[in-house]
Formats: structure tokens, sequence, C-alpha cells
């Protein structure tokens, strides 16, 4: 399995952040990952040094999730959580995001298409403001979640490979 895809990041309108990646990948074998916390937990990292100390997923419509990581290097932790809207395996997940040191909540809306084995993802962020939509993107989130999305690269590919495959 190849990786197929770089990240796109894009501003959309006032409030929106508007990622899309390619997976070499089905469709269930990504929503899999993006649902269950121990294959988050392998993927979901941002960049390099950091690591989850909490991954807890309620995942039903008014169920909550809460995900909190660590730096040691840096000496900080990043918490978030939120409450699932719509779930629609494996195709649609639309769920709150609130930050414990960022203003307000945003919604997530992740599309999973898949064409001939090949997944798009398409996650669109629809922010509480212009302004917490500007300041998402000077974070630097691009290069974490393109890390984040290069890792998912490598955990679909365990995911595909037949039991007791070495190859």
């Amino acid at each position: 399995m190849s990786k197929t895809g770089t990240l796109t990041v894009t501003a959309q309108g006032d409030r929106e952040i508007v990622m899309t990646r390619t997976f070499n990948a089905p469709r269930r074998l990504v929503w899999e990952a993006y649902t269950k916390p121990d294959l988050l937990k392998r993927w979901l990292l941002g960049p390099d040094g950091w690591y989850f100390i909490q991954c807890d997923v309620d995942l039903r419509v008014g169920g909550k999730y809460r995900y909190v990581w660590k730096n040691d290097e840096k000496g900080e932790t990043l918490g978030m959580g939120g409450e699932y809207r719509e779930i629609n395996a494996p195709g649609k997940l639309v769920c709150t995001e609130a930050f414990d040191d960022f203003p307000g909540e945003a919604v997530s809306t992740l599309e999973l298409a898949e064409h001939n084995g090949v997944t798009t993802l398409i996650n669109t962020v629809h922010s509480p403001s212009k302004e917490a939509r500007d300041g998402m993107l000077a974070t630097g989130m691009e290069k974490g979640v393109g890390r984040s999305y290069d890792r998912l690269d490598d955990v679909l590919e365990s995911m595909a490979k037949p039991a007791g495959s070495v190859a």
C-alpha cells in the first residue's frame, strides 16, 4: 500500500477550514481508525513528540469524546472534547470541537467517499467566528494534521494486512 495523498487545507468563507486528503484504503478502515480509541492513539498525535494521556470515545449521537495529549519535551498538555451530533457509518461523522485553551466551539464534519479502494477524506471545521478560524490556522495546525494523516497511512496499511502477514 502506498501513500496516496497530501493534505490540502483551505480557508472557505469567513468561518470554515476544509481539509482534504486521500488514503489508499477502503473507507470502512478509515472510519474504524477515526472512531476506535486503540487506533486513534496510534495516529492522531499532531507533530512528533506528542502522545495521548486520555482518549475516550462514546460513539453515539449525544455521546461525548475527550482527547488529552502530552509533550514531555515541551512540558505541555493539550485537551479537547465534544459531542457527536450525527453518525452515518462509514461515511459521515459530525461533532462539536472545543479545545481547553482555545475559545469557542467549532463543528467538525468528516465525510469519507470511496472510489476503487481509495478513500477521500474531507473534514470541514465550522468555527464560531472568523477570528477563531484564523487563530486555528495561525497555530500551524496544517503541519500537525499532515503529520497525523501520514501516521494514519501507516495504521491503515497495518489494518489492511492479513493476520499473520509479515510483508
